[in-house]
């Protein structure tokens, strides 16, 4: 089994891959979700998280105010780094332990693991390949500011992130956002077949 990166900066199109291939009968974890599931009470990287940026970030039952938090760590790097070191290897950890436990069903030809900070984290090296979805910064700003988001804000997040062009050069395979949603698809369905020959052959 494939063990495949999904990345791709904010707002370029990686979630609408993921849906595509999980329409397709893949497999695909999705490590944003495992860091929001992280920061839950009682679990393990809550408390980390406020001794490190404070106890006034949880709210009345105890859970962290997420929209606070990412105020914080994406106004300072050396704050960023530091949520980064309390959440990577704990869903690292969680992730390659389901991607093995997928291998040893030997149900799947491929899995994906969704990740915006896939090259950043460093988990690059430890799949056989990435799938970089993509569009122009252009529409990254305009998707953003679509979800409610300000200009400023916007920008501050696209520049904590590898800018897209670095991203492609570590692609294996990459997917064009910038066109239609029925676009999008067939280049994922021309992927799927590949790695279904792959499998076959």
């Amino acid at each position: 089994m494939l063990k495949l990166g999904l990345t791709g900066g904010i707002a370029s199109g990686k979630s609408a891959v993921a849906v595509i291939l999980r329409e397709l009968g893949f497999p695909v974890l999705d490590a944003d979700s495992i860091s929001h599931k992280l920061m839950e009470p009682g679990q393990t990287a809550h408390d980390e998280i406020l001794q490190a940026f404070g106890a006034d970030l949880a709210d009345s039952s105890g859970r962290i105010d997420r929209h606070k938090l990412a105020a914080i760590v994406f106004a300072d790097s050396t704050k960023l780094a530091k949520l980064n070191s309390i959440l990577h290897p704990r869903v690292d950890q969680i992730i390659f332990d389901q991607l093995d436990a997928w291998r040893k069903s030997g149900a799947h030809s491929a899995a994906f693991v969704e990740a915006a900070l896939l090259i950043e984290a460093g988990m690059a090296p430890r799949l056989d390949g990435l799938v970089v979805a993509w569009c122009t910064p252009e529409q990254q700003l305009e998707r953003l500011r679509a979800r409610g988001m300000s200009e400023m804000e916007a920008r501050r997040r696209l520049t904590a992130q590898l800018p897209i062009g670095e991203k492609i050069k570590h692609a294996t395979y990459t997917i064009d956002c910038s066109g239609t949603l029925e676009e999008t698809r067939a280049q994922v369905q021309a992927l799927a077949a590949k790695l279904h020959k792959r499998q076959a052959g």
